[in-house]
């Protein structure tokens, strides 16, 4: 987990690809359009709203996070599903207030945080560069997104979640390194 444009994505698929640690992928749920270059079932499972309403309803949903965007709501959310089938170590992106939802429902010794985090300038170069590269980039959502995640990630949060160790993504293969050897340790 980490603001957004920190490299999350990248350390994840690289840590999926790692002969040095095994873990099994989760892929997330969205109600936002699917951008450029992702692919269904990849970056994540895309379903309507009415979906997501319905798959609450049935109690199916772990957690799930509501976003008010320039572009209406777009929700976030983590399926209780057959992607849950077994006692293999999973790997999932999130945020914090997803974090503490999945450690609610499976207990805190059953989840280890890996935080990634860099600078706010580098992180908003990186966005704006991934924004260009988009066929309509959104800029308005970009900035509400920077913003927001000032508030979502704050220290007082941070350290509310229990979150103790932190991955500075300056340098990739150092930091996907040390991310593994803490995944090894647990």
């Amino acid at each position: 987990m980490g603001k957004s444009a920190t490299g999350k994505d990248t350390l994840y698929k690289e840590l999926l690809k790692s002969s040095n640690v095994k873990v099994k992928p989760i892929v997330l749920y969205t109600t936002r359009p699917i951008r450029e270059n992702e692919s269904e079932g990849v970056e994540y499972h895309f379903v309507s709203a009415t979906q997501y309403e319905k798959f609450k309803e049935d109690g199916l949903v772990i957690e799930s996070r509501d976003y008010k965007t320039v572009h209406g709501i777009w929700s976030y959310f983590t399926m209780n599903d057959a992607q849950f089938d077994g006692d293999e170590d999973v790997l999932l992106i999130n945020t914090l207030e997803g974090y503490e939802q999945i450690v609610a429902f499976f207990g805190q010794e059953k989840v280890v945080p890996l935080y990634v985090e860099v600078e706010d300038g580098i992180r908003l170069s990186r966005a704006l560069s991934r924004e260009r590269e988009q066929k309509e980039p959104k800029y308005q959502e970009l900035c509400r997104r920077f913003l927001a995640d000032c508030e979502d990630f704050s220290e007082e949060k941070i350290a509310k979640a229990g979150i103790q160790k932190r991955f500075e993504n300056l340098d990739m293969g150092q930091c996907l390194k040390e991310m593994e050897r803490e995944m090894v340790s647990c």
